[in-house]
Order: C-alpha cells, then structure tokens, then sequence
C-alpha cells in the first residue's frame, strides 16, 4: 500500500489512466491509457492535468506510471446467497445442482441472522477490493422476500457511506398469471426502493406472463432485472420476447437482462435479428463470465465446449451497453470468486477476448454498469468529484492483467482505506464450527 500524504491537499504524478473513465483528461492515450497527474484536495479531484502540466506540489507521490482507476461498480451479485459452500456444496456443479442445493439451503438455514452474517462478509470484502456500487439479486418466494429485503435494508443504511446498495426481487414466473396475487412481493419491493426481476423460461405462457410484469412494473414504478437465457439451448428465445414487450408497451423503466447464454448458440442470422431488437428497446446487458464458464456445458466425463457467454462484441457494436460483473460467490452456483471486480475484469478479457485492442475495455466495471445502474457519476474520475480511487502498482496492461493487483491502494475521499480481507474464519458460527 502506498504511504498517502496525510495533509489536506495532495499531488498523484505521473499515473497512469485508461483514458476512457478520465473524461476531462486531454493528454494523448496510447493503447487507451494517458499519463496525468492528480491534485486530491478536501476529498475531492481538484485537477487532472496531462504528466508534467502542473507546478509541482511539495506534498506528492511518484506513482512511476502506476494505474488510477475510479473505484468499481459490480452490477449483478447474489449477496443473499454469497458464501454457503461449506454447508451446501453442488454436489455436480450442473445449474440444477446449484437450483435444488440452494432451495434446501435456504429452506432450512436463511433466517435473518444468517443472511446478514454472509451479506456483512461480503461487503467488507467487496469494499477491501474497491467497490462502491452493488446490485444484488434477493431471492424472492414468500415469506423470504421479507426476510432478505429487511436485512438488505438494514445493510444499505449500515454501509451507505462505503457502498451504494440496490436489490432486485428474484423470483420464478410461474407467479406471472393472472390467478397468482404477488402484491405484497410489490409492495416490499416498491417500500425498499428494490426492482423486479426473476427468471423467465420460455412456455406457452411467456407473453402473458412479461406484459403482467411490464404493468406491474410500470403501476408500481419499478424498473425491471432479468436473469435471461441462462442455457446452451439455442430455442431459447426470452431475450426477444423481453425487448418485444417492453416496446409492445412503450416501457419508460430501464430493463436489464443478465446472461443471455443462449445467444451465443444461436445461428448467425437469429442471433443479428435478436441483437438489433435488444438495441431498439434500449436493454441493458450483463455478462457473467466467471459463473457461467463453471455452470454451461457441464457434462461428467466430457469436456466443455463453449465458454457459456453472451454476444458482448456484437451487442456493443450494435450501440447496446454492455458490462460485466461477479455473480454468484461460493455457493452453488459458483464454487469461486471474491466479489473482486479486477478478477472480474481480468478474467472477463480472457474468456470474451476484450483485448486487441483493450483501448475501452475498462469501462465493463466502471463507467459502463454505474450508467446502467442510474449513478453516471460513479466509475469516472473527474474533477470536483470525490476522490474515490483505486492505485495500482502495474503500469500497463499487460502487468495489471498478469498479476491479481493484491497491493493496490484504495482510496475513499482522498484517504486510504484499510484493505485487509475479512478472514473465512469469521464464517464459521453459521456453520456449527
């Protein structure tokens, strides 16, 4: 961890920028990435000036070339879930391994002590990282909509200051008929200030049931977060019917659509038509490529096939904005993963080939997901900003994807926090160790 100045005003020279989330910054990027210095003051960005532009402070750091990102947004996690593993491990590592463990699970053990416990773990963890925006998907059947949504509140005030929280309502749509009453699911929904989301699979049904969701959402004022699509199966075709509904009704709530597997198995021309109507009802999407590497094409004895990811090149050039982000944390749905969004990214770059050229790559974590998630203003550094920074020692991307960047500094207001991971040990009351 660098030594921060502790006086009011401060100098970072010669650091190192993707140009992308500094928009203010004039000085020419090679490879996407600019050299600036940045004067913090008060807690704020003062300035960010090309290397070399600005009179030297007497308090500074040399960062020699060492990267400044803003801190991170991950915009679709399972806080709720997060960190079961010990008690509950996939017995196959298959999706409906992971469905039927955790319905035991949280049948028999998601009081609100549990969750909360877990969901303290997790944002500690993804605060020593360098995150300050989470959306976390909160599944959703009575009666746990009320119990994870109270902890979730109780949590979002506890950590206001450090993580900006929003939840989603995770929910089967088998509730999406017109029999079912799911009115206190929107009423605790609507109170917490959460979303709507679920896990539509394709049926018969699938129409009624997104324009039950889509006037719901738009009675309640809700915006709408789906987990789409999540299989190998090209018939799988609920990404189209989600973009056909919302403009069937004229939706003015943001929609996103998480996963999206399918897609990608999808011929050519299915998958064009799919993309452009995404693009026309303005959808949102978000890959999660670490879970669904470990989930699609699972087979015992065979090796996997395909990386289990959606179109994310193809989405993008089609003006769809486009992101990444962490998903599950061991639990069934995914043995791995620290909530580290540098993890996230490095593993992303690898698996969706986000590289040659990496010019824009950084804003899958940062700028991109903080847009979706309605807070523009985060995961961009700017001037009269808060100084919330993370500071790396690599310099280019080769050194920052190489290595796990485990000695960077984080910086929240000006200041370094204490980036010392919560110890798993801390987990073992929850499960009778």
């Amino acid at each position: 961890m660098l030594n921060i100045p502790t006086v009011r005003r401060y100098q970072l020279r010669n650091a190192t920028i993707p140009a992308d989330l500094a928009p203010g910054l004039s000085a020419p990027a090679i490879q996407g990435l600019a050299t600036a210095d940045l004067v913090i003051a008060d807690d704020l960005v003062e300035s960010i000036t090309p290397a070399a532009a600005a009179p030297l402070l007497d308090a500074s750091i040399d960062l020699r070339g060492g990267m400044v990102w803003p801190c991170f947004t991950d915009m679709h996690t399972h806080l709720d879930k997060g960190h079961i593993w010990e008690r509950a491990p996939n017995p196959d590592g298959t999706f409906m391994g992971a469905l039927e463990t955790v319905q035991a699970d949280s049948a028999s053990h998601w009081s609100a002590a549990d969750v909360s416990t877990r969901m303290e773990f997790s944002l500690k963890t993804a605060y020593a990282h360098g995150t300050q925006l989470i959306r976390t998907h909160l599944d959703s059947l009575p009666p746990q909509h009320r119990i994870s949504f109270g902890v979730f509140e109780a949590m979002r005030e506890q950590w206001k200051d450090r993580i900006a929280l929003q939840a989603v309502a995770l929910f089967p749509f088998d509730i999406m008929t017109e029999e079912a009453d799911f009115t206190d699911l929107l009423t605790v929904v609507q109170a917490s200030g959460g979303l709507l989301g679920g896990f539509p699979l394709m049926n018969p049904e699938i129409d009624r049931q997104f324009d039950r969701l889509f006037r719901a959402a738009a009675e309640y004022g809700l915006d709408i977060d789906l987990h789409v699509d999540e299989t190998a199966d090209p018939s799988a075709m609920t990404l189209m019917a989600i973009a056909k509904a919302k403009l069937r009704h004229g939706f003015e709530g943001a929609v996103t659509v998480g996963h999206c597997c399918s897609l990608a198995q999808q011929d050519d021309d299915t998958a064009k038509r799919v993309v452009d109507l995404v693009a026309k009802a303005d959808l949102a999407v978000v890959s999660l490529p670490m879970c669904n590497m470990y989930l699609q094409d699972r087979h015992s004895g065979r090796t996997p096939r395909w990386r289990g990811v959606t179109l994310l090149h193809e989405l993008r050039a089609a003006g769809v904005r486009v992101a990444v982000a962490s998903d599950n944390t061991r639990d069934p749905f995914y043995a791995y993963g620290d909530l580290d969004p540098v993890e996230v990214f490095r593993e992303s770059v690898r698996i969706l080939h986000l590289d040659h050229p990496l010019d824009h790559a950084a804003k899958v974590i940062t700028s991109t997901p903080a847009s979706i998630l309605g807070r523009p203003e985060l995961g961009v550094i700017a001037e009269g900003q808060p100084a919330d920074l993370v500071l790396f020692s690599a310099r280019r991307w080769s050194e920052f994807l190489s290595r796990p960047q485990s000695d960077r500094t984080v910086l929240r207001k000006g200041r370094p926090i204490d980036t010392t991971l919560p110890d798993y040990r801390d987990l073992d009351a929850i499960f009778g160790v």
